[in-house]
């Protein structure tokens, strides 16, 4: 599949090859669905906990004797009867939603992914990304050359380049990442994804195994 590469003056300097292997899947939105919504699962935080009897404080002892007080019969304070007291059935830190995804369907649907971003010409390939200095002016110049259409972008840089992770920080809708670092999740996040040329190769070499 042959694609255009820009320079970042935003010109058309050629053409390259992508990677059928990465760039030719057909998309099987019921798999991808189901890789996002476990990525979803893995990241999210438990964060609402509630007492059953057995965690909330006090209430060693009886409140009042069995019998001979005309009051209902109670063992403790601590009872989900009781204002203050345990909760029945609430939410607690001991939930567990994650779910494990298999490597191979993971990698599948990170390429299936990839070649809708390509076949949409919603992927942009640089013939390289750099910065001689972090500055936020130069980067979003840059972005504006390109065919992005104001739109969200994940630019993903072939290893961890300091100038242009802190240069586009501050960019709206814009996010960095490594290419060994690329998800199903984060893709989708983003309408354009901006890699150089050499992220390309990362990415086949991280997630494609060579046989010797």
């Amino acid at each position: 599949m042959k694609y255009p590469v820009y320079n970042q003056k935003g010109e058309e300097t050629g053409t390259m090859v992508l990677p059928k292997e990465i760039f030719g899947l057909k998309l099987n939105r019921d798999l991808v669905h189901q890789i996002v919504i476990s990525q979803m699962a893995n990241k999210r935080q438990i964060l609402a906990h509630t007492k059953d009897r057995r965690e909330v404080r006090g209430g060693g002892r009886k409140p009042w004797r069995q019998k001979g007080t005309g009051r209902a019969r109670h063992g403790s304070i601590r009872s989900p009867l009781w204002r203050h007291g345990g909760i029945t059935f609430g939410p607690t830190k001991q939930r567990v939603f994650k779910k494990e995804i298999p490597r191979k369907m993971r990698r599948k649907v990170l390429f299936m992914v990839l070649s809708e971003k390509a076949k949409k010409n919603l992927l942009i390939v640089l013939d390289k990304l750099t910065l001689d200095a972090p500055k936020t002016k130069i980067i979003s110049e840059i972005i504006k050359k390109l065919p992005c259409q104001n739109q969200s972008n994940l630019i993903t840089t072939p290893n961890y380049d300091k100038n242009i992770f802190l240069s586009a920080r501050n960019l709206p809708k814009t996010m960095v990442i490594e290419a060994r670092n690329i998800s199903p999740l984060t893709l989708l996040s983003f309408r354009y994804l901006i890699m150089p040329k050499e992220s390309i190769k990362v990415i086949k070499e991280t997630f494609i195994k060579t046989k010797n």
